[in-house]
């Protein structure tokens, strides 16, 4: 009989009712810190912002569905040495999930973007408060911003507006073609940073969102090529279409530890 390698495990913090300044609102956010953190107190950590913060840890009080067990993930990549710990924060979505991860104004005019507001609150509100409570690393390379979805387009949006801030970027399943493909214009040029892209989806991965047709493994493959033409090298950026991949949790729980030992090493 063979023994199961257990994993260590750090903790989920759970700060409810944190004001957002720039959005006129308050929020949930949850911060893992790795089990190194206890045990190494002399340590500094990278730092990875997620959003969609109910469905990402593998947590009693997160989301009743599948959720993408990050911390788990993480840990399982720590143990087995492919990955250095990293302290994760997960931003809760709102009451106006489209409106917050939307960067800009729908081009059909039902949706009003937030975006710019969330992403200010990250960088002007959040990440001070999580680098003076906690040990953190500095510099874009050690910083990064994942999500999915309409959570992917957000982070890179992050990628592209804020590229001295975050470095590494992590986008399943992204939204690359909300807003008229907007995004293909507003990343025009290799900023010549340090940095770090991870695009992945269905290769066949397809929805209707109220009546609008979204093909995540056409878009999502040519926004890679969008950036591969603008210099982005084989190191830079990477690109996984997944056989049978669909638009849930559960395929993005799948992707993740590539994702992560792709994305954080």
């Amino acid at each position: 009989m063979y023994a199961v390698p257990r994993i260590h495990m750090g903790h989920v913090h759970i700060v409810r009712d944190l004001p957002s300044p720039q959005e006129g609102f308050s929020r949930t956010v949850r911060i893992y810190t790795p089990e190194a953190y206890d045990s190494m107190p002399w340590h500094r950590f990278p730092v990875l912002y997620m959003h969609d913060g109910q469905n990402v840890f593998a947590h009693p009080e997160s989301a009743l569905f599948d959720t993408w067990c990050a911390n788990l993930a993480l840990e399982q990549a720590v143990d087995s040495g492919h990955l250095e710990p990293w302290i994760i924060v997960a931003v809760d979505s709102g009451q106006g999930r489209l409106q917050e991860y939307s960067p800009w104004d729908d081009a059909s005019g039902r949706v009003k973007a937030r975006g710019e507001s969330y992403a200010r609150f990250l960088v002007e509100h959040l990440k001070p408060l999580v680098d003076q409570h906690y040990r953190t690393r500095e510099g874009a390379e050690w910083t990064g911003a994942m999500g999915s979805s309409l959570g992917g387009l957000m982070s890179l949006y992050l990628g592209s507006r804020y590229p001295n801030i975050f470095g590494r970027i992590g986008a399943l399943s992204p939204t690359v073609m909300w807003s008229n493909s907007r995004l293909f214009s507003e990343w025009g040029t290799h900023p010549r940073r340090w940095t770090r892209i991870y695009l992945d989806a269905g290769e066949q991965e397809f929805i209707h969102a109220d009546g609008v047709p979204l093909d995540y493994g056409r878009g999502t493959r040519a926004f890679y090529e969008h950036l591969k033409t603008l210099g982005y090298a084989d190191h830079e950026v990477s690109l996984v279409l997944e056989p049978g991949g669909e638009h849930h949790e559960r395929d993005w729980q799948r992707r993740l530890p590539l994702a992560m030992r792709w994305l954080l090493a």
